[in-house]
């Protein structure tokens, strides 16, 4: 007994002196400040960027993305399309379709920005067989995944869609061989239907999906008619609000009272009244739109329903 008395005295002793010495803790910086080194037409509309800042950047895998935050101060997602081996820069593709793009095609060699990551939401896994889907500019998380997927001898197909061959970035960087089916609509008189796109997977296939939300849903309907085992996606818009119930959103500060039907978000209404509202990825992991509500705790108004008064 006395042997155990004195064990324990010894740990209680340790343990204040530990609790004392122990050190704070301190906040992480996760903004990286990168040069853009150079800007490069790939595809109508598309421009890749490469980003350093002279020494190492953080590692990633193929499907990472980074948060890009732009001059303006808004904050978009891109894709990593570059080699995970190269360290000493990253590479992301940008096709203009809205504001933060445009602003993006518009940026020259020499602009400092923020980069936040990388960020995994699309992990590339497993040993195959695989089939890669992209449809135009969802080739930019996908190409990492062909070229990992090819250095591991795995079993893989691609099936990369577009509007045309002329819209469709990096098809030059692509292994030219048999596996890989380019398929523009220009050349097939019509878009591709999910059936048609998972027409050569192999039986217990992982199915890595990126693209506009029409091919993936179309995607995810027919693969259950497949061998397919698994199916990884990535989209590049809001998910459709399916069952959604109106509800109502009031504004604290002005006493405002907002109708939020049941096929819209709620970011959808507010944007309209207030055009400055922050948002960035539209799906509910980014953060950006979320506010605080009035009575406690917070809503993202891109996917939260519910009535709420909100502290604003």
């Amino acid at each position: 007994m006395s042997t155990l008395v004195g064990v324990v005295g010894v740990y209680r002793r340790m343990s204040q002196f530990s609790g004392k010495r122990r050190p704070p803790v301190r906040a992480v910086d996760r903004n990286l400040p990168l040069v853009i080194e150079t800007v490069e037409p790939e595809a109508e509309d598309v421009v890749s960027l490469r980003l350093a800042n002279g020494g190492p950047l953080p590692g990633w895998r193929p499907g990472a993305h980074v948060d890009l935050v732009l001059p303006s101060g808004l904050v978009r997602q891109y894709s990593l399309c570059g080699d995970p081996s190269e360290k000493d820069h990253y590479r992301i593709a940008v096709r203009k379709i809205g504001v933060a793009s445009a602003e993006v095609h518009a940026l020259t060699p020499g602009t400092r920005v923020t980069v936040r990551g990388p960020r995994t939401a699309f992990p590339f896994v497993g040993e195959g067989p695989f089939l890669f889907i992209a449809g135009g500019i969802g080739i930019t998380p996908i190409l990492p995944m062909v070229h990992r997927a090819t250095a591991l001898g795995a079993d893989w197909r691609l099936v990369y869609t577009g509007r045309s061959r002329a819209s469709m970035p990096f098809l030059g960087e692509l292994p030219d061989d048999d596996r890989v089916w380019i398929r523009p609509d220009t050349e097939y008189g019509i878009p591709a239907s999910g059936a048609e796109l998972l027409e050569d997977v192999p039986d217990g296939a992982s199915v890595y999906c990126c693209g506009p939300v029409p091919m993936i849903t179309g995607v995810r309907v027919d693969l259950a008619l497949t061998g397919a085992k698994a199916v990884h996606f990535e989209r590049f818009a809001p998910p459709p609000i399916v069952d959604g119930e109106p509800f109502q959103l009031t504004l604290r500060r002005s006493g405002q009272v907002l109708a939020v039907p049941g096929h819209r978000s709620a970011l959808d209404v507010l944007l309209e009244e207030r055009p400055g509202t922050a948002y960035s990825c539209r799906q509910g992991f980014c953060g950006t739109c979320t506010v605080p509500a009035a009575g406690g705790g917070s809503m993202r108004l891109c996917v939260d329903r519910g009535t709420a008064m909100l502290d604003l």
